[in-house]
């Protein structure tokens, strides 16, 4: 007999969450288990790995989390939560930080394939950052990895292919606290697809090896192989290892999920979801009931008619902010700091940053001043005042932009449409630059990447964390350090600080409260001098189940609502 852990979770989290969790309608037995539920999301499906940059930045988690299952998911409120379905991880005592790592012995994908340790050390491989080639200024990574947090401090995966059993051990002296953020749901790929498409046994022999030709295959395949078109797919790249798999994706339909018959966990209470991403005209499939579950900025949508749904407006863990591009216009910091003053961020924060609710204390209450740290967090009233000169519409903002040499400049802010908040943040920071000399030009598009900032195509990004258009945070705050990290996938504005990433690194095991108090207040007086980005606030969601939901529990987080989505049911 299969132990429901999920259940109990859900229980636990639903009294924790209280106002969070919509309204059963357990025990009407007039109405009827609807066997499939939309689910409207402002992600954008663009890639099935979300280990890669185009994943984590796309949205993957919020879309694939009960599709691609890891050792933890992210909860409800941020947190990493066991996923005790597909194995269990404990960390073992020893001189260099080891993690054991044992696979559900039932664990199977959805083509029949058993789950292996080889997961894990593609996941390793593909995020450790060590696998490279020659670039022309020097070695570039082979895998575009999102991130190389927590991933490059490992020393080895000791793994037998084909193996139930992985031994993570770390490098001498190096210790990660945040470990259960690691080989996480969405982000553990199917090594036995890798080794199929490159013609080789397993993926283990060549990462152990240091095999250059077939890692560079293999890396070509992993950052490529995975990104989704609709009416495109072809579904034997796509295994499952959760209770839902890939059944099709087109424009007209959607994202469809059906039940994977190989999954060895709790059924899935609904038997099919249909994911609408920001590309379906979610407002739309609002108004012809074609969504059952709504997860969206807060605004972006302009005026929707959520009749018929239990609605509510919360702060997110992501942090809605500004990422500047380090060439261009804002090559230089100074200019960087000249546009940072002319930015209303108070007035933004007003206006946008808490839409039908009011927060005293903690998470939304207020300009958000800092990229990493959240307002609920204990360090966060002693650090957070270096950001306090930029509330934004300065006076001195016009001397500021004269000599930094951005007064009569342009700024180019993407993001990616339709978003009728954002569009109308930009209009504001438009008005409020204008005295500045400084233009601001809206270049959001329905086909804005992140990428273009790197390209130069726009100056800066206007998004939640690491400049995702959708869900986005966690507690740990691992996608926000990460995006600031000299080289990182998520980094766009290519931003590097040698000193930032040594912070980083020290209070990534740094567990004695008054030195992560002296270290998050040197990287924020560091960060607001060097101004690679600018925080505005906690990201606004709107979270909505329809009426007759039951176990629909909101996750203002870049797990999304959809964190649970095999446990929901929807009566009608």
């Amino acid at each position: 007999m299969k132990h429901d852990h999920r259940g109990v979770r859900r229980i636990a989290i639903a009294l924790v969450a209280g106002s969070l969790a919509t309204g059963a309608l357990a025990g009407c037995s007039s109405k009827n288990q609807v066997p499939s539920i939309g689910y409207g999301v402002d992600a954008v499906i663009a890639s099935y790995n979300g280990s890669s940059t185009l994943g984590a930045n796309s949205g993957a988690a919020a879309v694939f989390s009960r599709v691609l299952t890891g050792f933890f998911y992210t909860g409800p409120d941020g947190q990493p939560v066991a996923d005790t379905d597909v194995g269990t991880a404990k960390e073992v005592p020893g001189d260099a930080q080891t993690i054991q790592y044992r696979l559900n012995p039932e664990g199977t994908y959805s083509d029949g394939i058993q789950t292996s340790c080889d997961d894990l050390v593609l996941t390793w491989a593909a995020r450790s950052g060590r696998f490279t080639k020659a670039g022309p200024g020097g070695p570039v990574p082979l895998f575009d990895a999102a991130s190389t947090d927590g991933y490059r401090d490992i020393e080895r995966v000791d793994c037998q292919p084909g193996s139930k059993d992985a031994t993570v051990v770390f490098r001498p002296g190096k210790h990660y606290s945040s470990w259960k953020a690691l080989f996480n749901a969405s982000e553990m790929m199917p090594a036995h697809v890798v080794a199929s498409q490159v013609k080789i046994p397993n993926v283990v022999t060549p990462v152990q090896t240091g095999d250059q030709p077939t890692l560079e295959r293999i890396a070509d395949f992993w950052n490529n192989g995975w990104k989704l078109t609709p009416g495109k797919l072809d579904l034997t790249l796509l295994p499952s290892s959760g209770p839902y798999r890939v059944d099709s994706f087109s424009d007209k339909d959607g994202l469809v999920l059906v039940k994977n018959e190989k999954w060895w966990g709790n059924q899935p209470k609904t038997p099919r979801i249909v994911v609408w991403d920001r590309h379906s005209d979610l407002k739309s499939k609002v108004s012809d009931n074609s969504v059952g579950v709504l997860d969206v900025g807060a605004g972006s949508l302009g005026e929707v008619g959520l009749g018929g749904f239990h609605k509510q407006n919360l702060p997110g863990r992501g942090v809605e902010q500004l990422v500047l591009g380090g060439t261009g216009v804002f090559g230089l910091p100074d200019a960087r700091k000249a546009f940072a003053l002319c930015v209303p961020r108070q007035a933004l924060f007003d206006k946008f940053g808490h839409p039908e609710y009011d927060v005293k204390l903690g998470l939304g209450a207020g300009v958000l001043n800092s990229r990493t740290v959240q307002q609920d967090s204990l360090y966060y009233p002693a650090i957070a005042g270096a950001g306090d000169k930029y509330k934004g519409g300065d006076a001195t903002a016009s001397q500021a932009a004269a000599s930094s040499g951005i007064g009569n400049q342009t700024v180019r802010i993407g993001y990616v449409k339709p978003d009728e908040r954002r569009a109308a943040m930009v209009s504001a920071i438009a008005d409020a630059c204008k005295s500045a000399g400084i233009t601001v030009v809206d270049a959001g598009a329905p086909d804005f990447t992140a990428s273009q900032l790197t390209d130069g195509k726009v100056d800066a990004i206007l998004g939640g964390t690491a400049g995702m258009p959708g869900p986005s945070g966690t507690l740990a705050a691992t996608d926000a350090i990460a995006a600031l990290r000299t080289g990182a996938g998520l980094n766009y504005g290519r931003w590097g600080n040698g000193r930032y990433d040594a912070i980083a690194d020290q209070l990534a095991a740094e567990d004695n409260s008054t030195t992560v108090l002296n270290l998050l207040t040197e990287q924020e007086n560091l960060l607001w001098g060097e101004m690679p980005s600018i925080p505005l606030f906690a990201s606004p969601r709107t979270i909505a189940f329809g009426d007759g939901m039951e176990n629909g529990i909101a996750s203002p987080t870049r797990a999304g609502a959809g964190w649970n989505m095999d446990r929901w049911v929807l009566k009608r």
